[in-house]
């Protein structure tokens, strides 16, 4: 049990992690101030957050990769304190998107584009099939000037 609480912590606090430099902690943080501070102290805890939040920030800012990934480490052990002081938080933690969603906006400018473009927020459990190179085919410019195609 106690490992299953410590990859949960971790994997929430990665996620979280990332939800503070996305689009979407303006929609995800008073919820998790909410489930994280159900104690009462919620502004508390929405404070805390806030105030990680700006510390991360800078830290990426000035790129200390270090201060970083100590805020991280703060977030998985508090995190830890509160799944083993409430285990029913796992089911909140489990429920936070394992990516940021928010608003995607893509746009392509400067050239025309004569290939394929594929622009999106997320792609997942997609397939692209080639068919093999015929061996047997030669390119028409070979040919014509007696190179690798040519018999």
């Amino acid at each position: 049990m106690e490992a299953e609480l410590a990859a949960l912590a971790s994997s929430g606090a990665t996620t979280l992690i990332a939800l503070m430099i996305s689009d979407s902690w303006t929609q995800v943080k008073e919820r998790l101030a909410r489930s994280f501070g159900r104690a009462g102290d919620s502004e508390d805890m929405l404070r805390d957050l806030q105030t990680s939040r700006a510390a991360l920030m800078a830290a990426l800012a000035h790129g200390d990769d270090v201060k970083a990934a100590g805020i991280e480490i703060e977030w998985r052990t508090r995190l830890l304190r509160l799944l083993r002081s409430d285990p029913s938080l796992s089911e909140e933690l489990r429920s936070l998107p394992a990516r940021p969603v928010g608003p995607v906006y893509n746009s392509i400018s400067g050239k025309v584009q004569s290939g394929l473009v594929i622009q999106a927020g997320r792609i997942s459990g997609s397939a692209f099939y080639a068919s093999p190179p015929d061996e047997h085919a030669s390119e028409p410019e070979d040919e014509a000037r007696g190179g690798i195609g040519a018999e």
